[in-house]
């Protein structure tokens, strides 16, 4: 299988047939989707979390509590990522779901804040190997010039979620709490056989660990003709790259500036995500909107950013993910900085809109982009390492709402606060220099 560039002639000999493809993308889009609803229910419950006298949490105790599964997220991207290059990408996919469904059913029964944290961070640890492992795999098994496409559709899964969520609070809320609603993100573990019998093994995996007749027979049996493993076969059978290998390549001399400025774009990107998605509803209920209408930001936020996923893509593999990622962090910032002002509903719904494909949309393209520019022996590594490193700017995302909530300042500064953040984004991405040429 041929990972060269992107150019017209490898389009046209992709051996990958479109059916495999479907299938790695369909099923790493319903591991993101259930992934999504995770993290987007935490944003959908806070009003909720706030208001519940039980647990008469502060502000900060809020932010807190919701960053407890992005310190979980940091862990197992840093680990689940780098087992998944030695032990196998879609035997790591399938225990990072099974972590991160059971762990919100224990989450939703948690007695007291310090148990829902804990469960939370237990569950942040299977939600943040998703991330990793799935972009490899849909890389890995998508033509070039449609890498950023497809990546961008199974990742509107992570969006499509956080819709979910929302969509569930709106309906479960009023009537039956905020268990219910974390409650139902246990639900996906039921998804986890039917993946498990379609999804196949990564063969870049299975290069990288020596196991090349395996890697071989499976490609026969998917049908990828003419079978070309992008990982040279290693003299010593069984032999895996060190992972301190993997990353003394990472800060290598020709990745170097690049893992710097990639990893600061991914922390400030990841930062808006995580600071908007947890506190937009909130937010926009202290700017004097009712709890339907707040939660109704965050449905357009997350739709917005879906539907923004797949057109980013789109554009990236036409243009190139470089200048794609500068412009939208630049207009999610501008759209941030613009809500501070007293607007209408209609033209607030479209700035929350345009900050969802300016955050989490664009955050998406880069972590594809991030994937893709490394060598297929360490991918699913550096995606791991970048992410693990971004998730202390997603564990500051929550954290800042909350430090900004108990100052008791006006909603706005939280706009420009986030709008400063994207800005710092788009300016790491235009320092990256070009991708660099190895060979494996």
């Amino acid at each position: 299988m041929s990972t060269t560039s992107p150019t017209a002639a490898d389009e046209r000999v992709w051996p990958v047939p479109r059916a495999v493809t479907g299938v790695v993308l369909f099923s790493c889009w319903l591991a993101i989707l259930a992934d999504g609803y995770d993290i987007g229910v935490i944003g959908a419950v806070l009003p909720a979390l706030a208001e519940d006298s039980a647990w008469a949490l502060s502000p900060v105790e809020l932010g807190g509590l919701a960053s407890w599964a992005l310190v979980g997220m940091l862990i197992g991207a840093l680990f689940i990522g780098t087992l998944s290059d030695r032990v196998g990408r879609k035997r790591m996919l399938l225990v990072s779901m099974s972590i991160f469904t059971l762990m919100q059913l224990g989450a939703a029964l948690a007695p007291t804040p310090e148990l829902f944290g804990l469960f939370r961070f237990l569950g942040g640890l299977g939600m943040g190997g998703i991330i990793p492992v799935a972009a490899a795999l849909t890389i890995e098994f998508s033509a070039p010039r449609r890498r950023a496409r497809n990546y961008g559709l199974m990742y509107s899964g992570y969006s499509l979620g956080i819709v979910v969520s929302a969509v569930v609070a709106m309906a479960l809320l009023p009537h039956l709490g905020w268990r219910w609603v974390i409650a139902v993100g246990a639900f996906p573990i039921l998804l986890i056989p039917i993946i498990a019998k379609v999804l196949p093994e990564s063969l870049e995996s299975l290069e990288n660990r020596g196991r090349h007749a395996r890697a071989a027979a499976l490609a026969e049996r998917l049908g990828i003709r003419p079978y070309v493993p992008t990982i040279r076969p290693q003299t010593t059978p069984g032999h895996r790259l060190p992972w301190q290998r993997i990353l003394h390549r990472l800060f290598s001399p020709p990745y170097l500036r690049s893992t710097v400025f990639l990893w600061i774009s991914l922390f400030a990107g990841l930062l808006l995500v995580y600071g908007l998605n947890s506190w937009l509803p909130s937010i926009m209920r202290a700017a004097g909107y009712d709890l339907g209408p707040a939660l109704a930001f965050l449905l357009v936020f997350s739709l917005a950013s879906a539907v923004g996923g797949l057109v980013l893509g789109h554009l990236a593999d036409r243009f190139g993910s470089k200048p794609i990622l500068i412009v939208f962090y630049t207009v999610g910032g501008l759209a941030c900085l613009l809500l501070m002002f007293p607007n209408t509903m209609l033209l607030n719904l479209v700035l929350v809109g345009l900050s969802g494909v300016g955050s989490i949309s664009t955050s998406l393209v880069l972590t594809a982009y991030i994937t893709d520019y490394y060598p297929a022996s360490v991918r699913a590594t550096a995606a791991g390492w970048a992410l693990s490193f971004a998730r202390i700017g997603a564990i500051m995302g929550p954290m800042l709402g909350g430090w900004l909530a108990s100052l008791a300042v006006a909603a706005a500064w939280n706009f420009v606060a986030f709008a400063i953040v994207a800005i710092v984004a788009a300016i790491a991405v235009a320092l990256v220099p070009k991708k660099p040429v190895t060979v494996e």
